[in-house]
Formats: C-alpha cells, structure tokens, sequence
C-alpha cells in the first residue's frame, strides 16, 4: 500500500529458551519438549519484520539486550511513560473497603500492604507473597493486606486440571496457593479487590504504607512505575527489568524472588520505620517523573523517534 513508507517496531519482548522467564522458577520447569518452537513461532512476527525494519524501540534496556543482534543495534530504549501527575501522592486520599463486619474506610492511618497483578499467577509472583503473608500477618498485627488481581493468566500457564475422574473441580492460581497457607493467617486482614476501576487502583497505591511487587525476567509492568510516582515504599523482586526502576535502598528494596522469607522480613522492616518509608518513597517518585514522566520525558523522546525514522 505505502511502499516508501518507513516501518519502526515496537520491541516488546523476544522470547528465549533459557535465560529470561523460562525456567526461572524451578517450581515450575518446563515439562513439554515443543516449548523450544513454541517460544520460537512467539517470535515469528519479528523475525519477518527485521529485515524490512528501520528501526525499533523498547520500554527498558534489559527487554531490548533480548534482541537478537545486528537488529538489537537498531532499537531504541524508551518507556511507554505514566502519568506521574494522575498517580501522585495524596495524603487526605481514603478508599472504601468491604468487610464481613460492614463497610470500611481506609486511609493512610491504616497499615496497608498492598500487591497488585492483573491476574495473580506465579510470573507475577502471586505464590511468593502468599507464602510471606503469614510471616507479615503474625509480626504486623494490625496490618491489613489488599491485594489486587483477576484469577485468570495473563503469563505462562494456568494450573494442571485434576486427574480425569477425581470429580475435583479445576482451581485457578489464587485458590491454590491461598489454600496452601490460609490455615496460618488471619483472613479477616487479608482482602481480595479482583479487578478495580484505574481510579480505584491509584487510590490503592496513595494509601498503601508497603506495596510489593514481584515478577520473573519478564516485561516490566506499568503498576510498578505508577507505585513509584504515587510515592509508594515498594518491596520488589531483585529480578530484571525491575532493577533499572528500583535500586536497593535507593528507591526501594530488592528481595530475592524466590526468598519468601527475605520478602516478609523487608516487607515488615519497612511497616516498622516510617522516615526509611518516606525516603524511599520520595525518592521513588523523583526517578519515576524523571525517567517515566509521559508528558515531559517519554513522550518527546517517542516522537523524536518517529522523526528520526522519517529521516532515515
């Protein structure tokens, strides 16, 4: 149709056998010998466009450093951006909570820990929270946990069906790893929102006095940038991408993905000091609107990018 037409991609991920999200969690190992082509087709759509290409762009270094060269040479780092002035901090912000004894409002007096996934699966770290949350529960007793999420997958795999004739209806991944600890925690603290409004999730994030996110070598999702613009004290996995927004002790805390008790510990240290809370939040929301900002950082870089590509 438009044969002089420039053509810039967008480099989101490219799926490797070994190295990246698969075979990552040794819970979960790959157990099917088509997933070597399977990752290979994923793929498929850029390999057809590489040589036809001009240019790429991607929203972190690591998801780029996943490209295959020379094409990788080609793709430029720039993130989607956020609305740092939409997600910002809102200190007389409350958000209205339904319990089994009535309505309740939380603010930012209550002690909030907050996890948010758009489906709670394993990729995003769902299994490792749950396992911390006794841990949390029993050294924080007044906190209260809110927790965000559909119980479908996003990534990777839904759960093994039952064994044919079992009569055991399948579970999704929320119920199985909330029943693995639900007999070691108070489920009256421990709230399941399912999906929320956007507007319901930034307030989630303005009250929130620990938010926690967790995911494999993956995409970096947007929830954690707008945690940091929101000036969140944020407990996150010391995984990649998530090392290029939260540097350990700077604009948050790293725990090892696969250490749930290392993630309880740190969770709980930041519940008991409110001025590390406070620096650590500050600082995250500086880094987010100098690197995330859409309006004064991505954006311009973005369509600096699409005329570069109408140059070349």
């Amino acid at each position: 149709m438009w044969p002089q037409a420039k053509l810039g991609i967008y480099c989101e991920f490219f799926y490797q056998p070994a190295g990246a999200d698969v075979g990552f969690d040794p819970e979960f190992p790959s157990s099917n010998s088509e997933d070597a082509c399977r990752l290979r087709l994923k793929n498929a759509n850029y390999q057809l466009h590489f040589p036809i290409a001009q240019a790429g762009l991607s929203p972190t270094h690591w998801q780029q450093s996943g490209f295959p060269s020379p094409f990788r040479d080609r793709i430029e780092v720039v993130h989607d951006g956020i609305d740092t002035a939409l997600a910002c901090p809102r200190p007389e912000v409350s958000l209205q909570l339904q319990t089994n004894s009535g309505m309740r409002q939380l603010t930012r007096a209550d002690e909030l820990i907050t996890f948010v996934n758009r489906n709670l699966e394993p990729y995003r770290g769902y299994h490792i929270f749950m396992r911390a949350l006794p841990a949390i529960l029993k050294a924080r007793p007044n906190a209260r946990v809110l927790i965000v999420g559909g119980d479908g997958v996003s990534y990777g795999a839904p759960p093994a069906a039952p064994a044919h004739g079992s009569g055991t209806a399948p579970k999704g991944w929320k119920h199985i790893f909330l029943n693995e600890v639900k007999d070691r925690i108070d489920l009256e603290r421990v709230h399941f929102l399912g999906n929320i409004p956007y507007p319901q999730f930034v307030s989630l994030l303005q009250i929130s006095t620990v938010h926690t996110y967790l995911t494999y070598p993956f995409v970096l999702s947007w929830s954690l940038l707008e945690a940091m613009s929101a000036g969140c004290a944020i407990v996150a996995s010391d995984t990649a991408p998530v090392r290029e927004a939260i540097a350990d002790n700077e604009t948050g805390l790293l725990a090892d993905f696969l250490d749930a008790s290392a993630l309880a510990e740190r969770v709980v240290a930041l519940c008991q000091d409110p001025q590390r809370r406070q620096a650590l939040g500050q600082a995250a929301r500086r880094f987010a609107i100098e690197n995330y900002d859409l309006r004064t950082q991505c954006l311009p870089r973005q369509m600096q990018w699409v005329s570069s590509l109408r140059e070349r």
